[in-house]
């Protein structure tokens, strides 16, 4: 049974899972917020690693190493952009199981994401958490193959949020 944690914490300092989750954009190089971040801790090889495989598309998930983070993968998504995307909700949870999907091919059993789509991407959070805690709830009861997903958030009003959709999405099935 796939155990799902939310957590106020870096994405970057998450060293017990085999891969983290790059909220991409589309040239996968280093960007804002959760890309900065990932790559600017990986250092340039990921970027470099990432040329041929860019631009990567709309829901599309692709696994590189971890080079100096201290996890051995990188999975990198992208989730529409919610102003700019038509059907932003659709690409969000198409994202969510391309990730899925990716880190059950590559036998990755522990991974922390961000909240994915929630920064530059402008998705309205509870959006996001619902959107990702459905995707997370379906994936676990077809699949036995991930273990723990951590959700990495930047405070506690995005905690409460997260934690609260996993809940509802609990109740649910």
């Amino acid at each position: 049974m796939m155990k799902i944690e939310v957590i106020v914490g870096n994405i970057v300092a998450q060293p017990d899972v085999e891969a983290v989750v790059n909220s991409a954009n589309a040239n996968l190089r280093l960007g804002s917020g959760v890309a900065g971040a990932i790559h600017t801790a990986a250092g340039p090889a990921l970027e470099e690693f990432c040329k041929p495989f860019a631009p990567i598309e709309l829901g599309a998930a692709l696994i590189t190493p971890g080079f100096n983070l201290p996890n051995s993968w990188v999975i990198h998504v992208r989730s529409a952009h919610y102003i700019l995307n038509a059907e932003p909700e659709r690409y969000m949870a198409f994202a969510m199981f391309s990730l899925l999907n990716v880190a059950r091919e590559n036998g990755i059993k522990s991974l922390a994401m961000p909240a994915i789509g929630t920064g530059v991407f402008k998705f309205p959070p509870m959006l996001a958490a619902r959107i990702t805690a459905h995707a997370l709830h379906e994936f676990a009861k077809n699949s036995e193959a991930i273990d723990l997903v951590r959700i990495c958030v930047v405070n506690d009003e995005i905690k409460q949020l997260y934690e609260s959709a996993v809940l509802l999405n609990d109740v649910a099935q």
